[in-house]
């Protein structure tokens, strides 16, 4: 009996996914908001944003398909933390509440599902090589881990366990790999050319569905392209930019075995302007569009995305601090 049930309660979450499947393209975007700058030894820095992502388009491979039936949100609240060690050696964690719902529309009925609670964390150890590539260069190399924080054994008021990419957490530990790289422009001294690269490995959730499943998501490999510029106005500093974003992720698999309608690729592009309102504080806004998708099957993908918040940094005082080799 108990293994009829195991089974039914399978197809039941599969036929959802087959349909509503959109755990690549949504959740927290912890590889987003990577990559805080290396201030100089006994700089801290705090780092809060808001973070908005609309599902609302339908895929079938790279085409676009005529149903507005489905639609997912996910708001993120993202608390950045940073500190250097030295010029070169710094950390970064990055802590996650969320939100996110489900709504799905037919004959007339709309279904609405909502999860809410604190997301995993990220921590990362970087280190900078300056002019490394030539002058005005920095080349930097981070490794770290995504921490389960958050659940993933949310149900239903029914008692059925959600699937994996409505959970605020995915209830296993990731690999990261990051490196980064930007050049000053000499024909323009305020002009700046930079390129990121994210590789997260991951981990298998080995307590899916009640422990009667292991859920292991798709491994991405994200990269971006950017080129910001500086200009003075109001006596403010802003900084205006532009980001391509290219992210590839694998399908997720379920006790070894691939899951239908996960997985695929997607390229962006993401105007962003920064103000720097004192020597301290920093605001920040980004607006993310999507300019291809091809997904495996037929999934929700990307239709808009809105980040804006603010980072604080000021330098912690050097007297106590151990001192990192250069």
């Amino acid at each position: 009996m108990y293994n009829r049930m195991t089974f039914i309660t399978l197809v039941f979450l599969f036929g959802q996914q087959a349909y509503t499947q959109t755990c690549c393209s949504g959740g927290v975007p912890l590889s987003n908001n990577l990559g805080m700058s290396n201030e100089g030894k006994g700089s801290f820095q705090l780092g809060l944003n808001y973070d908005y992502n609309n599902l609302n388009t339908l895929n079938a491979g790279s085409n676009t398909l005529d149903d507005d039936s489905r639609e997912r949100n996910t708001n993120s609240v993202l608390l950045g933390i940073g500190y250097a060690f030295s010029d070169r050696f710094s950390i970064e964690s990055l802590f996650t509440w969320v939100n996110q719902t489900r709504t799905i529309t037919q004959f007339g009925n709309e279904s609405l599902t909502e999860t809410t609670g604190i997301g995993d964390a990220v921590l990362l150890v970087k280190y900078a090589f300056p002019n490394v590539l030539g002058a005005e260069t920095v080349l930097s190399i981070g490794v770290g881990a995504k921490a389960p924080f958050g659940r993933s054994d949310l149900t239903t008021d029914q008692g059925i366990q959600l699937t994996a990419d409505l959970q605020p957490g995915s209830g296993a530990w990731d690999g990261l790999g990051w490196l980064s790289f930007s050049k000053g422009l000499g024909f323009r001294p305020s002009a700046t050319l930079s390129a990121s690269f994210i590789y997260r490995l991951t981990g298998e959730n080995d307590e899916y569905l009640n422990n009667t499943s292991v859920y292991e998501f798709g491994d991405v490999i994200q990269g971006n392209l950017g080129y910001t510029d500086q200009f003075l106005l109001f006596n403010t500093v802003f900084n205006p930019g532009i980001v391509f974003k290219y992210r590839k992720a694998k399908e997720d698999r379920i006790n070894k075995v691939d899951l239908p309608n996960t997985g695929g690729e997607w390229v962006f592009v993401r105007p962003e302007l920064s103000a720097q309102i004192n020597p301290n504080i920093a605001i920040t806004t980004r607006l993310e569009l999507p300019l291809y998708s091809f997904v495996e099957g037929t999934q929700l993908t990307p239709t808009l995305r809105v980040t804006a918040g603010m980072t604080y940094k000021f330098k912690v005082k050097n007297d106590n601090l151990i001192n990192v080799s250069e």
